[in-house]
């Protein structure tokens, strides 16, 4: 069973994924976490599959968590949660080691992409919107 974490400074949103994540049986949530660093002491402590991560982060940015998880977990598929995402948001995701990004609002492409990071896949919302 996938294991993930969430992470997000605002409780609601935290909720809100969680939500998400537990409409499949086969998903388990498996810690949260609300600022970069806790992230990263909760990802190794979990160890999780995957891990929804906001890019606006207290203490530690998204991204900078997401560097130092993907060097201390290689395995962890990370998924960048933002309000906007962008081609350049994207592009900084992925250098950063992110599997993918894609609007936190979006339940629908949070499932698909969490689909898609578990089969080893990659999905970031941008590039499809601009491939239209």
């Amino acid at each position: 069973m996938p294991r993930i974490l969430i992470v997000d400074d605002s409780n609601a949103v935290r909720e809100q994924l969680r939500r998400v994540v537990e409409r499949n049986p086969e998903w388990e949530v498996c810690g949260q976490a609300q600022n970069g660093r806790e992230a990263i002491d909760r990802a190794l402590k979990e160890t999780p599959d995957l891990i929804l991560l906001d890019y606006r982060l207290p203490v530690i940015n998204g991204l900078q968590a997401a560097r130092e998880i993907s060097r201390l977990i290689p395995d962890a598929r990370i998924l960048l949660c933002s309000m906007h995402v962008s081609t350049d948001l994207s592009e900084a995701a992925r250098d950063a080691g992110c599997h993918g990004a894609v609007s936190k609002y979006d339940s629908r492409q949070i499932i698909v992409a969490i689909e898609a990071l578990l089969r080893h896949e990659t999905f970031f919302s941008a590039e499809l919107l601009s491939s239209w």
